[in-house]
């Protein structure tokens, strides 16, 4: 069993703040690749617009999730440590190797079985984790402001 990845966020506002970090990475990445495609000034200004960005640090953001990389069994253990996590498992149960990312902010687990593609299967996950928990956690009210 291994784990890879930067983010594991504890809470909403760890989340916020690890999303918010990747901002500036995400614009230069951005910039430096319309560099890269020679992109004139107007063409930039036309093409760049705040959605590339935000796409670029959704990615990102997904990109550097930690994931837990392991059999069904050490799977399985997991799941009987954290009962009160909310599984979403994509895959087949009669494959040996499983990844995963949990949430404890919001108490979900996003899972996938493989049999061989590790790489492939990593990054669909983490495309998986940010779809399903965090873009709605971080597209509600930000985390610790309220309406009242």
């Amino acid at each position: 069993m291994r784990t890879e990845g930067v983010f594991s966020p504890e809470t909403a506002d760890g989340a916020a703040e690890a999303f918010e970090s990747v901002g500036p990475a995400a614009q230069t990445v951005v910039r430096e690749t319309a560099k890269a495609m020679e992109f004139d000034r107007e063409e930039y200004d036309r093409r760049v617009t705040g959605d590339v960005v935000e796409t670029a640090r959704d990615a990102l953001f997904a990109s550097l999730l930690s994931v837990t990389i392991a059999d069904r069994e050490a799977w399985e253990a997991w799941r009987e440590e954290h009962p009160a996590y909310d599984v979403h498992e994509t895959g087949s149960e009669s494959v040996e190797r499983v990844v995963w990312h949990a949430a404890p902010a919001t108490e979900e687990v996003v899972a996938a079985t493989f049999q061989s593609e590790e790489e492939a299967a990593v990054g669909t996950l983490r495309r998986q984790a940010f779809g399903r928990i965090y873009r709605p956690l971080l597209q509600d009210d930000a985390p610790g402001e309220s309406d009242g």
